[in-house]
């Protein structure tokens, strides 16, 4: 009987410590307007336009790299 109640005041002093925590909402506010998303947009619009030829560059890497080896061998 005597540990559910030293259980109990513990659990009544660690939530007397935690309950600012339940105060905030946790609800952020978002005053960006149209503006700052078109320009978010426009910034992950140049980023998309810089990562396409770089995929194709390595491509074209990886082809080069494959068609020596190829070459490579068939000359042994």
């Amino acid at each position: 009987m005597r540990t559910i109640t030293n259980v109990s005041a513990a659990l009544a002093m660690m939530i007397g410590t935690v309950s600012s925590v339940f105060a905030a909402s946790g609800a952020r506010e978002d005053n960006s307007g149209i503006f700052v998303w078109i320009f978010l947009g426009f910034c992950a619009l140049i980023i998309a336009a810089q990562l396409l030829p770089a995929l194709l560059l390595m491509l074209g890497f990886a082809k080069g790299i494959k068609k020596e080896t190829e070459h490579e061998e068939a000359a042994h």
